[in-house]
């Protein structure tokens, strides 16, 4: 198996297939994942729409859906698993990151670290 950068439960690929579905007619074919500054914890995590792919991001596919990381984000989300979830307050996706260290309390922003170059080069067996 290749080497991701980010995986998605079938909860998050079930949404990113129903996300391409009710937006068929405008091309689309998935979702483009980054962070933006932003939020009292400093960053925010992105979902966009995909129309046409970026040649630059890395591509993640599972159960057919098709998610597409921006580039700039690779070393904040290295290992992150993209989930969706529903409660009685809210859905939407969700990202368990190891590379979170902190939230702000209402869950909108998050402070995120870059991941360890050597450690990504290890585990794409690169060392």
């Amino acid at each position: 198996m290749a080497f991701a950068i980010m995986t998605m439960t079938d909860a998050a690929a079930i949404r990113v297939r129903e996300i391409v579905a009710n937006r068929a007619d405008e091309g689309a074919l998935g979702v483009r994942v980054g962070i933006k500054k932003g939020g009292c914890a400093g960053m925010e995590y992105t979902v966009d729409l995909v129309t046409e792919p970026n040649a630059a991001d890395d591509h993640i596919t599972h159960a057919d859906a098709n998610v597409w990381v921006d580039p700039a984000a690779m070393l904040y989300l290295l290992g992150t698993q993209m989930d969706f979830e529903v409660t009685k307050l809210r859905a939407g996706f969700v990202f368990n990151n190891p590379n979170q260290s902190s939230a702000c309390g209402c869950g909108e922003s998050v402070e995120l670290k870059p991941a360890d170059l050597k450690e990504l080069a290890e585990a794409r067996g690169q060392v």
